[in-house]
């Protein structure tokens, strides 16, 4: 592993820190400062030439700011001849305008995509995607984590006496499921429905959870609106407790105030996006170690495989 070296941007220092903690080594010296007109300059401090660099930066809040620091770093990267350059986003941000849902939109995923590899990314390694198919928007190796393993032993470590996994909404299902087979549990659905895009109307619960501990699980948090309104006719519908659960905490807006209102027993995060100032009911797990372990992958070509469920 001499020849690795892990760098981190602004967002991701902390994650950097474990990541670089769990693998025995040190973060790669860089220089990330701003000019008096808010431009982004990097300086590489240390040589990297003919080595396997891995850049880690979560595209989070405040997303543009942090998707161009990422950008610089890549190119600075690639000016200082490595053997390669994988740029690691626990969180892929624009990973949700994924298609042309009405006319004359853009698919700025794809444009996120397109500006990675053109800045000097020769490989990408990310986690949950909002969408598994943005894989394809690359033409360069994509690995594809998921954060299942490390939520799952959580919520196994619980000895739930009767646990239901609960979908939030149709598109959750796939997800749900896997979450249902590895922890023993049945599948419930919520059908969701907006009448408008800042709203949530909950109708009905798909699914008997009448006197479980129903899970909802879903692969990001952004208002808290459709994770409270789910929990709220949970128990309606007979639920003993309910807990939440996302990899990427986004928690724009009044998320926060609005969860530690929520009925939600505990909502469980993952450290993808750094977090301050987090209601009570809100526990973060750590997926350092699941990364570290595929940058050794990569690092070593072996397989990343052995690193899902």
């Amino acid at each position: 592993m001499n020849q690795c070296l892990i760098f981190s941007g602004s967002a991701s220092r902390k994650l950097s820190e474990k990541i670089a903690a769990y693998l025995g080594k040190t973060l790669g010296q860089i220089e990330i400062s701003r000019f008096s007109d808010g431009e982004i300059s990097v300086q590489i401090k240390e040589n990297v030439r003919g080595k396997d660099v891995f850049v880690v930066q979560s595209t989070c809040p405040p997303v543009n700011e942090n998707l161009m620091e990422l950008l610089v770093m890549l190119d600075a990267f690639r000016r200082a001849s490595p053997r390669r350059v994988t740029a690691v986003l626990p969180y892929y941000g624009y990973a949700r305008q994924d298609r042309k849902d009405k006319p004359r939109v853009p698919i700025t995923a794809k444009l996120v995509a397109n500006l990675l590899v053109a800045a000097g990314a020769d490989r990408l390694l990310t986690m949950d995607l909002h969408a598994p198919q943005i894989q394809g928007f690359f033409d360069i190796p994509v690995d594809h984590l998921f954060a299942a393993p490390v939520i799952v032993n959580y919520f196994r470590s619980r000895n739930f006496r009767r646990p239901v996994v609960v979908a939030p909404d149709v598109g959750s299902v796939k997800m749900a499921r896997a979450f249902a087979k590895h922890l023993g549990a049945s599948l419930a659905i919520v059908d969701k429905r907006r009448d408008a895009p800042d709203k949530v109307d909950v109708m009905h619960v798909i699914g008997e959870v009448d006197g479980a501990e129903a899970i909802i699980i879903d692969d990001l948090i952004s208002t808290g609106g459709t994770m409270t309104e789910a929990a709220k006719i949970l128990l309606a519908n007979g639920a003993r407790e309910v807990y939440g659960s996302c990899t990427h905490a986004v928690l724009s807006g009044q998320a926060r105030k609005v969860l530690g209102a929520s009925p939600l027993k505990e909502v469980i995060i993952t450290d993808t996006i750094p977090q301050t100032d987090l209601p009570a009911c809100m526990k973060i797990l750590s997926v350092a170690n699941l990364l570290g372990e595929a940058i050794k992958c990569i690092h070593l070509e072996t397989s990343v495989s052995s690193l899902f469920l």
